[in-house]
């Protein structure tokens, strides 16, 4: 893939664009990743039917660093950049797919998309004040790698692994890599605004939201705690149910990319 540049937040935001012109798909990646990640979708069959554009948030692949760190590397300066995207390359009425922290910024973003046809969130608890996180996340190490600002080579290796399924014997190279390159003043400041006024509550939007929304679960997932997200109330919730992926972790689009851009596609046709 070969990335084009959008000037959005006081910086250049890459973004990748497939070929298709069906309706727009915006798929946003999670911590300390990149728009690598949906490359599957991008090139395949989703991205010959739809125009799917995959952004690299600010201090993640190839996007610039942030010009204004404590101001960009927060959930609303994350969504305020996203919602800047959409308007300048004309996807105000696309479906937004977030995974991870890109699904947190997506919901953040929901009241800066009002004409968005609908919402997609997959690796990514919504979160309330205080945040739940003993019951949001599962208990696991790697947890910590996602807010530290400085990672040895043995924890950008466990954050890897974590984000697959337990035993995968796919390569952690690519993961590993976009860890590597990536801004650490962007885990380091996003931990730290995670606290109350730090970003909207979550669990409200959701059970406010009046576009739809699907959320998506790894029937392996390691860090997302499922039982919690059945949990939520979700009135506009897809199919009215969580949709588990089988066969992968935290990241299904690149363990199931076929099952997952399956469901990106249905839900797509669904809401345009």
């Amino acid at each position: 893939m070969r990335s084009k540049k959008v000037s959005a937040g006081g910086q250049e935001v890459a973004y990748y664009e497939s070929d298709g012109s069906g309706p727009p798909i915006v798929l946003i990646h999670g911590n300390s990743a990149s728009s690598l990640t949906f490359s599957d979708q991008v090139n395949g069959d989703l991205g010959q039917s739809h125009r799917v554009v995959a952004v690299d948030l600010p201090g993640h692949g190839e996007s610039d660093k942030a010009t204004d760190p404590a101001q960009t590397y927060t959930m609303p300066g994350y969504a305020a950049v996203i919602a800047e995207v959409a308007e300048k390359l004309d996807l105000r009425d696309a479906v937004f797919v977030g995974w991870s922290l890109g699904g947190h910024i997506v919901l953040e973003a929901a009241d800066l998309l009002p004409q968005a046809a609908g919402f997609m969130i997959f690796g990514t608890p919504p979160l309330a004040f205080p945040p739940d996180m003993e019951n949001a996340f599962q208990p696991n190490p790697a947890m910590g790698a996602a807010f530290a600002e400085e990672l040895s080579q043995e924890d950008m290796e466990g954050f890897a692994a974590a984000c697959l399924a337990p035993g995968t014997t796919l390569d952690l190279g690519p993961c590993v890599a976009d860890i590597a390159r990536t801004d650490g003043r962007a885990r380091a400041t996003m931990g730290a605004s995670i606290a109350p006024d730090g970003y909207q509550d979550e669990v409200e939007i959701i059970r406010q939201m009046s576009q739809p929304l699907a959320v998506l679960h790894g029937e392996h997932e390691q860090l997302v705690n499922g039982d919690y997200l059945r949990g939520l109330e979700m009135p506009t919730l897809w199919r009215g149910a969580v949709q588990v992926i089988e066969s992968s972790g935290h990241t299904p689009q690149v363990e199931a990319p076929e099952a997952f851009s399956t469901l990106v596609a249905a839900f797509a046709s669904d809401v345009t």
